[in-house]
């Protein structure tokens, strides 16, 4: 693989994080939400998958929204930004978030860091 960073296993020197892609417009992720969840909480597994908890049940949107509220409050990005573009309906989602990819990458990368 790479030269790790900061000691996440899923962040390396030569490589963005498994669950990211870049687009022309900005990142996709491809994350995991286990809605009715005790907490909310957003992790990565030890295999570099993005993993989301939220209480919120999965009826209506509302766990897509608890979702999008989440990685706005983590990443300290505007709500406006992400957008649930495949399995609304499914645990397994990909979302995108417009804006700069590079910046993107490094905003995310930082929040790796910091979850350590």
């Amino acid at each position: 693989m790479g030269v790790r960073l900061a000691g996440h296993p899923a962040l390396t020197a030569v490589g963005d994080p498994p669950f990211l892609r870049r687009t022309a417009s900005g990142v996709t992720l491809v994350l995991r939400v286990q809605p009715r969840a005790r907490r909310t909480a957003l992790e990565i597994d030890k295999s570099g998958a993005l993993k989301s908890a939220v209480t919120a049940p999965p009826e209506d949107g509302k766990a897509n929204t608890a979702v999008v509220d989440l990685l706005s409050r983590e990443w300290r990005l505007p709500k406006s930004v992400f957008e649930v573009v495949r399995g609304a309906a499914a645990r397994s989602k990909t979302i995108s978030v417009t804006g700069d990819p590079a910046v993107l990458v490094e905003r995310i990368g930082d929040w790796m860091r910091r979850r350590g």
